[in-house]
């Protein structure tokens, strides 16, 4: 089995790359968020000879019988999270590799810790059932991937008073910067005193 590649990356689309090892290709499939990490890293080099960028990826080899696929990963973290969604009942690896691209690796850890089925449901191609059961079956499961994570209720309530301050006027920096000062001073804050705190301070700037 194929766990890692590094090599020349001769072909790269949003979906797959191609990794040049040794004189040979390997076709790898890879989620949105991997292929940020790779366009970051190659920047614009690209195509095959000296100008050609070298990448290393942790792999994840998906063996049938007639076929034989190959998922890559920027973090070992992806790579696991993407094993245990094709645990899941009625989840295969293109449909991991699918939700994998429909949210990034730390929100679906923490949307899955939360048993946050409703969040889980807008991925696309995640039906209220596939949610239902990623929750069931996985939320006590990805503890050890979460590591340090945001408290998930914390950060959505955030992302509220957030955007109820861009509606009122304030620019969007401006206004994450002061509900993330508020927030680190009062943890336990709810919406409405979030709210209040995050005006005063955007006065006072």
């Amino acid at each position: 089995m194929i766990g890692h590649l590094r090599g020349k990356l001769i072909v790269r689309t949003p979906e797959r790359l191609v990794i040049e090892c040794g004189g040979v290709g390997y076709e790898v499939w890879v989620s949105t968020s991997t292929f940020y990490e790779v366009e970051r890293a190659a920047g614009g080099q690209d195509g095959e000879g000296e100008g050609a960028a070298e990448i290393a990826l942790h792999v994840h080899t998906h063996v049938r019988e007639d076929a034989l696929a190959l998922f890559g990963f920027w973090s070992e973290r992806e790579k696991l999270l993407f094993e245990r969604l094709i645990a899941v009942s009625g989840i295969g690896p293109k449909l991991a590799r699918v939700i994998l691209s429909g949210m990034p690796p730390e929100d679906l850890l923490a949307a899955l810790a939360a048993r946050d089925a409703k969040r889980l449901a807008t991925i696309p191609g995640v039906g209220k059932k596939t949610a239902e059961r990623m929750v069931l079956e996985l939320a006590d499961k990805v503890a050890d991937l979460a590591g340090e994570l945001v408290d998930y209720a914390a950060t959505q309530e955030g992302d509220d008073v957030v955007s109820a301050l861009v509606n009122l006027g304030y620019k969007a920096k401006a206004a994450e910067k002061a509900v993330g000062q508020a927030r680190s001073e009062t943890p336990e804050a709810e919406f409405a005193a979030l709210l209040r705190d995050s005006l005063k301070r955007l006065s006072r700037a």
